[in-house]
């Protein structure tokens, strides 16, 4: 069984940075991670995913060229780091973990493993 502990989420301003985290419980070598995030009355929503193995990342339309996706090994932890935040991305954001037969496209349901969630929360 695989664990997931996301952290990082906070309050920032518009045009903000913050950086997410998820640890794994045991190594994640040939997994999808991926993040989703999601707002109040809003479905989850697929955001990014790596393969831990290759490297190879994928991004939503919504975030791509703001967020960034990278791992570390060593540490078992996959990053999220979101760049120039806007209002609508205020969300409870996810990691999550699949094992790698293609990490897109990134629909929740295709995704076994989850964290807790962290809040992220822009203010204008």
């Amino acid at each position: 069984q695989l664990h997931l502990a996301d952290a990082g989420g906070g309050s920032v301003q518009a045009g903000g940075s913050l950086k997410l985290s998820c640890a794994a419980s045991h190594s994640t070598i040939n997994y999808c991670m991926g993040w989703f995030r999601q707002a109040p009355r809003q479905e989850r929503e697929g955001l990014a995913a790596i393969t831990t193995g290759t490297g190879y990342t994928h991004y939503a339309d919504s975030v791509k060229g703001r967020f960034t996706i990278s791992q570390d090994h060593a540490k078992n932890t996959v990053y999220l780091q979101m760049n120039n935040l806007k209002p609508e991305d205020t969300a409870v954001y996810y990691c999550a973990s699949r094992p790698a037969s293609g990490c897109a496209p990134l629909m929740p349901s295709r995704y076994n493993y989850w964290g807790n969630g962290t809040q992220v929360t822009v203010s204008s």
